[in-house]
């Protein structure tokens, strides 16, 4: 493991804490990362990136390979590399990914004050901005299938989100439709189709599911129940990201309107509360 914590270290010493969006900090020894602001990154304990670089580690997992990646803004190659080092198999092209390009990963960094979250090709969740967090809930306190979008609105207890009757056939129609196409991509990504097979648990999802219906994503108002800033509407956009699968679901305010006001109030109490 000695080579894969030295090319670790490399890569962490070319990232730019302004690449990242992190405040620079003061003096600093290397123009690169810290460790902690890599484990942050990264959702990693900060003894763990010790122990990675210095080859004191066990073999990661294909998961925590895949975070290191997106936290260091790693090519495609790179990306692969990191794997091989790390003595796991490449990503299939065969199955979901969940790896987020430096390009997208830019757009979550400097789009700061539009909560927003990216999303890969079964709506599982794979990261988001801090506003995000104080709009929705911190995604990071949930695991599994409680990340997957799909998975919570059918199987679990409802969001701060309400939805009217039509909006709510809708999302439920676009969702399915993106899981059929997923599928039909996808045909032997086990996880995907252990989802499918979990939501058949719910009959709604069973009755849309066996139904020859299609739908799309279109911009929506929201309203949303936040239990600080009170209950606003806001717009929601789904953004499909070109060659991959991914998906950036953004909202937003119109500029001095009353929802623009709450986020701005919730861009203040919300991450203070995030931070306790």
């Amino acid at each position: 493991m000695a080579e894969l914590g030295r090319t670790l270290h490399a890569w962490r010493d070319r990232v730019t804490p302004a690449e990242v969006g992190l405040p620079a900090g003061g003096k600093r020894r290397a123009p690169g990362l810290r460790r902690e602001e890599l484990a942050l990154l990264a959702g990693l304990s900060v003894d763990y990136i010790v122990r990675l670089e210095q080859g004191r580690s066990d073999s990661p997992s294909a998961q925590v390979l895949t975070a290191l990646a997106r936290a260091l803004r790693l090519t495609d190659a790179e990306r692969n590399h990191l794997f091989v080092l790390a003595g796991e198999v490449e990503p299939s092209p065969g199955r979901i990914s969940t790896y987020i390009p430096a390009g997208v990963q830019r757009i979550v960094d400097q789009l700061d004050g539009a909560p927003l979250c990216v999303c890969d090709a079964a709506w599982t969740i794979i990261t988001w901005n801090p506003m995000f967090a104080a709009l929705a809930g911190d995604p990071s306190l949930n695991q599994g299938r409680q990340r997957n979008i799909i998975y919570r609105h059918f199987l679990s207890a409802g969001d701060r989100f309400e939805q009217t009757p039509e909006q709510r056939r809708d999302f439920r129609v676009a969702m399915v439709t993106d899981l059929r196409a997923s599928l039909a991509r996808y045909p032997n990504d086990t996880d995907l189709r252990a989802l499918i097979e979990e939501l058949r648990a719910a009959p709604e999802f069973v009755e849309i599911w066996d139904q020859p219906v299609v739908g799309f994503h279109r911009s929506e108002r929201k309203v949303v129940h936040h239990p600080e800033v009170g209950t606003f509407a806001i717009d929601c956009d789904v953004l499909a990201v070109p060659g991959n699968d991914l998906r950036i679901v953004v909202h937003t305010a119109a500029p001095n309107s009353e929802a623009a006001e709450k986020l701005r109030l919730l861009s203040v109490i919300g991450l203070q509360e995030l931070t306790r």
